[in-house]
């Protein structure tokens, strides 16, 4: 069983930062993060694999997210920059003990309770 918890989400005007946390316990294989926007399917923004690091984003976010993860502490980071108002929505951190294509939610099993990204103009 894996448990996540995120937090770090909050109200911020178009150009700033704001960075997320999820707690992850267990045993993972990849974590992502994904965002849902009011009427919008859920999409994956950001993945980084638990043992090598490897990370991939979604082109909209390229050069302006970053995701990280401190194996210590069993946290995976999403540090957010130029943000705008199309980033505003709910994030969610997932994570997977198995593969499958990184961008397709149906491939993971657990799922935090999400933290809310609000970006104004």
């Amino acid at each position: 069983q894996v448990l996540l918890v995120e937090s770090g989400g909050d109200s911020v005007q178009a150009g700033g930062s704001l960075t997320l946390s999820c707690s992850v316990s267990g045993y993972t294989y990849r974590k992502i993060w994904f965002r849902q926007a009011p009427g919008k399917e859920r999409e994956a923004v950001a993945m980084i694999y638990t043992s090598l690091g490897a990370t991939d984003y979604t082109d909209s976010v390229k050069g302006r997210f970053t995701v990280t993860q401190n194996n210590a502490n069993n946290t995976m980071y999403l540090q957010m920059s130029s943000l705008q108002p199309e980033d505003t929505g709910m994030y969610y951190c997932a994570a997977t003990t198995r593969g499958g294509h990184w961008t397709d939610p149906a491939n993971y099993e657990y799922w935090g309770q999400g933290t809310q990204v609000t970006v104004s103009s």
